[in-house]
């Protein structure tokens, strides 16, 4: 039996085809995961499959309803939890869950929920305070109120850490009626293997629909195998490495020759973070961090959601000031002079955070001369850029109305525009498909071959592998630093320590992510 019959849908958006006469059928108590990139057609299916969105062709069931014309007999069945979730950020965590239970017309006794979701203990917190990762698990249990038939969350994990995604899928498969039906939109292709069902789709049709274990058996089999269905990737060399001018600063070259055995030789460690400290009141958001970031190295910061990461990404930019302790950007104390510091930095932020009403172009110029291009070579400059980025197609188009990926591309334009010796990106590749995950860290590990020092954040585990070297963020400390094999060697010998020397399989990094964080927790 079927929750949702989907036949020939079809639906547009002007020139842009969402969902391309897409057929599929949704199993009755199964947990099925719609996996695809951002684009890909998902927030419009789930949007179509419920009412929000009427489609331009083809025949809708759910629950036995036409979502068109019965839209008021399918809404009381229906739990549905957008990408941004509508919770009062105003209100605590009680009264968001009171509120929503108040609005859905339904009794409940919020302990077990609470308990559940480890809210308890900040049942009277402001929503507006909370981790990404606890803002989730609140939206999903307001979600979960009324004990809908049909569970709809898009993409519930997005931006959160693996210990939180595991966490709400958890929840979801323990906190359900055995009947009800989940619909689970992510662009997390590992999280693939924890559904029932795995729904790959791509620009609006259907590429996979089956049980993920029968396309493969691991979640990076899993990636190659989508990658081949979308037509295959081929590594061509990076042109942004290509054409990247590396220059040391002045200030650098004249402290080198000044100090040849000075440790704090900007050309040996070209970011340093020296005893970062930042205190709310009585809570340490970062505490003691220290680390050496040496040149041409891809560093990678991980932690789950709350740990402090973006704090300390924010002070080593000069966004937030140190309680104590600071950092240095190319020997240039970000504290003393912050401005003389990130003209040595290209910082691309977690969120789109250019001006979306200005066109590609005008956003190229606009950061080419905060970052001190003169105006006489700022014209070539620009349209260098855009030679070498791809963007020669949508340079007059204006950037709010770019795809996530072009989006992505033009944040690392503009972030590289003025060729700094250092590049801070947080978070580059949330959301994007898998092969233009592939061709950023293409450029990536490409810049960094040119000297480029790379600090970088990820939820993504595989692309922890890409790091020369990684700090494990957790309660504002760094509990583990050193190379990927380095951090699953420590691990293996928490989970087996009989075999740590020996030729055991070394755990994946989701597993070291997790068994370090535990192990943590415990002391």
């Amino acid at each position: 039996m079927n929750t949702a019959e989907i036949n020939n849908l079809t639906k547009t958006f002007g020139k842009l085809t969402a969902l391309d006469n897409l057929s599929l059928n949704i199993e009755k108590g199964k947990i099925t995961g719609l996996i695809g990139a951002d684009g890909a057609g998902k927030t419009t299916l789930l949007r179509t499959i419920i009412g929000l969105l009427l489609p331009d062709e083809g025949e809708i069931l759910t629950l036995g309803f036409n979502p068109v014309t019965q839209k008021e007999e399918l809404t009381p069945l229906i739990g549905y939890m957008p990408q941004k979730f509508g919770l009062y950020e105003d209100l605590t965590v009680i009264e968001n869950l009171t509120l929503y239970a108040d609005l859905k017309n339904v009794q409940h006794d919020f302990d077990r929920m609470l308990e559940f979701t480890t809210l308890a203990p900040f049942q009277d917190r402001l929503a507006g305070a909370l981790s990404g990762g606890m803002k989730q698990k609140l939206g999903l249990a307001c979600t979960l109120l009324g004990s809908p038939e049909f569970l709809l969350l898009d993409e519930p994990s997005v931006g959160v850490d693996p210990i939180s995604r595991r966490d709400l899928m958890r929840m979801v498969r323990e906190m359900i009626n055995p009947n009800t039906t989940v619909l689970w939109s992510t662009a997390y292709l590992d999280e693939a293997h924890s559904f029932d069902t795995a729904v790959v789709i791509d620009k609006g049709k259907v590429i996979y629909n089956g049980k993920p274990h029968d396309l493969a058996e691991t979640p990076q089999e899993f990636e190659n195998k989508v990658i081949d269905l979308m037509g295959g990737y081929k590594q061509e060399p990076s042109k942004i490495a290509e054409n990247y001018e590396y220059k040391t600063p002045l200030s650098a070259e004249r402290k080198t020759k000044n100090s040849e055995f000075d440790t704090n030789n900007p050309l040996i460690c070209p970011v340093e973070a020296d005893n970062l400290e930042k205190k709310y009141g009585s809570f340490y958001a970062v505490k003691n961090n220290s680390f050496c970031i040496k040149k041409g190295e891809i560093f990678g910061l991980l932690g789950p959601n709350g740990a402090g990461k973006s704090t300390s990404f924010k002070m080593m930019c000069g966004l937030a000031k140190p309680t104590k302790g600071t950092a240095r950007i190319m020997g240039i104390d970000i504290t003393k002079d912050p401005e003389k510091a990130r003209s040595n930095l290209g910082y691309m932020a977690q969120k789109f955070s250019l001006y979306g009403s200005l066109k590609v172009r005008e956003n190229l110029e606009f950061f080419a001369a905060a970052y001190g291009i003169t105006s006489k070579n700022r014209a070539s400059k620009v349209q260098e850029i855009i030679e070498v980025f791809g963007l020669k197609n949508y340079a007059e188009q204006k950037s709010e109305e770019l795809p996530l990926g072009l989006k992505q591309r033009l944040s690392m334009a503009c972030a590289l525009i003025h060729n700094p010796p250092v590049l801070f990106l947080d978070e580059p590749t949330s959301g994007v498909d898998v092969i233009t995950r592939r061709d950023f860290w293409n450029h990536i590990t490409s810049l960094a071959k040119k000297g480029v020092t790379i600090l970088v954040t990820t939820h993504f585990m595989d692309e922890a592998e890409y790091c020369d070297r990684i700090s494990l963020f957790y309660h504002g400390e760094t509990i583990a630093l050193g190379t990927p094999e380095e951090l699953k060697r420590k691990a293996l010998g928490l989970i087996k320590p009989s075999l740590a020397r020996g030729e055991e399989e070394l755990p994946t990094m989701e597993e070291t992510f997790i068994t370090l964080i535990k192990e943590s927790e415990k002391e």
